[in-house]
């Protein structure tokens, strides 16, 4: 069975890509969030081996979604998704717990690469 990976992003496109994506290279996506705040709930339900998590969102943002689904587990693997411009915040992210991070717009075979390093560094 594949790795099972929890995407979150405000943009339902964004989801939709990155789920076709992975789900075509052996990944099963368990869950989808629109928002850090539904990310922490449905990480805490399904438990899934990686999130990959866009920071600017409504209601709860990227980098506070990552404080709290590290203080529920803080070995999980979380890879940011950001935009150029938002390289400062990236940094905040990396010191709040995530893994890695991505620069949007990313080619298919970045997002992988970037997951497999993300798992295989963790042992998962």
């Amino acid at each position: 069975m594949g790795k099972r990976i929890l995407i979150v992003d405000d943009a339902a496109f964004m989801r939709m890509m990155i789920k076709n994506i992975v789900s075509k290279n052996g990944y099963e996506v368990v869950a989808e969030a629109g928002n850090g705040q539904e990310a922490v709930e449905l990480y805490k339900q399904h438990k899934p081996d990686l999130v990959t998590m866009d920071i600017t969102m409504p209601d709860m943002n990227g980098i506070e979604g990552v404080k709290a689904i590290c203080s529920v587990d803080p070995g999980a693997n979380i890879i940011m998704c950001s935009a150029m411009s938002q390289q400062h915040l990236v940094l905040e992210a990396v010191q709040a717990g995530a893994k890695n991070y991505i620069v949007k717009p990313f080619k298919p075979e970045q997002l992988l690469q970037t997951i497999e390093e993300v798992l295989a560094r963790s042992g998962s």
